[in-house]
């Protein structure tokens, strides 16, 4: 099949030549055409599954298509029979969690189905903070999300010091022509509602270690780096402990993430920045904070951010 799942006719000749609906490459097509493929795909494959329930990774085709924003291959499967309000991860149905999407009419609401008011605060404050960042190029860029302290207790926690105007001007002329050691040392800071962000432009100063643990000291912080080269990847610490790390922020959800988690995964899907934020409890009311100029650039001092 290759990448192609959008053409009903030639699915329909292999199907009929004898494919198996049940199966491909390892996986179902039904799911794959779910995220990749047509509604008239979709509704081929409906008809000739066994199962139009059946799961694969644990969540159905249902899941898939709502999860991946495909509203019409959505329906397209509910037309065919799947339960909208089957649950799935963290006790999410794809009917309830796609309340609180782009499209909360998707489907027809059972009586008694609804957001709580928590959680319909989550889905509008992630509309507000995704349209307030905006889209802009990260690839390369580190950043550490703090909850509850501004810029001065952010540099005091790291005993980092401002650098001069020339300093940091001769830099931002192309700090990928200066060794990285030494690169790494130069890091922006931006108070915003809720707490403050840490940002890195150019590299992962702010996910090392050696920095989440000190600014989390009493709160907790939320590091990314997105890396050019492998995606996205997440580290939390609180209380000035490592937690967790070689995180998918925009990613997922994943089979054992929480109902909180499924819902912070879903609202934010390919927006790891706006994601990090969130998770500290960040209100940025627009992307200064990441892409600068920060409040204040600071040198940190020489040290192993290694290790905690």
């Amino acid at each position: 099949m290759g990448w192609d799942w959008t053409n009903q006719d030639d699915v329909r000749r292999r199907l009929d030549g004898g494919a198996d609906p049940e199966g491909w490459s390892g996986g179902r097509p039904l799911h794959r055409a779910a995220l990749f493929g047509s509604p008239e795909v979709v509704a081929e494959l409906a008809g000739r599954v066994a199962d139009v329930d059946a799961l694969e990774g644990g969540v159905t085709a249902l899941w898939e298509a709502v999860v991946s924003r495909k509203p019409e291959n959505a329906r397209a499967l509910a037309a065919a029979g799947a339960d909208p309000w089957r649950e799935s991860i963290g006790g999410w149905s794809p009917g309830r969690l796609s309340l609180a999407g782009p499209t909360p009419d998707l489907f027809p609401v059972p009586a008694g189905v609804r957001l709580t008011a928590t959680e319909q605060a989550a889905a509008k404050e992630a509309g507000r903070l995704i349209a307030a960042l905006g889209e802009f190029h990260y690839d390369g860029t580190g950043l550490a999300c703090v909850a509850g302290i501004d810029a001065p207790e952010t540099a005091r926690r790291l005993e980092a010091v401002p650098v001069a105007d020339e300093v940091i001007d001769e830099l931002l002329e192309d700090p990928y022509a200066y060794d990285m050691d030494e690169s790494l040392r130069f890091i922006g800071v931006t108070s915003v509602p809720g707490g403050c962000v840490v940002t890195q432009p150019w590299g992962y100063a702010p996910q090392m270690p050696g920095v989440l643990t000190r600014l989390s000291a009493g709160t907790v912080c939320y590091g990314l780096y997105a890396n050019p080269k492998s995606g996205n990847q997440g580290s939390i610490a609180h209380h000035g402990t490592l937690e967790s790390g070689d995180l998918h922020p925009g990613g997922g959800p994943y089979e054992n993430d929480t109902a909180e988690e499924v819902l912070d995964s879903y609202l934010y899907q390919h927006k790891a920045v706006a994601y990090s934020c969130a998770f500290a409890g960040l209100r940025p009311t627009d992307a200064r904070a990441v892409v600068g100029p920060p409040d204040v650039w600071v040198e940190l001092p020489d040290r192993d951010y290694w290790s905690q």
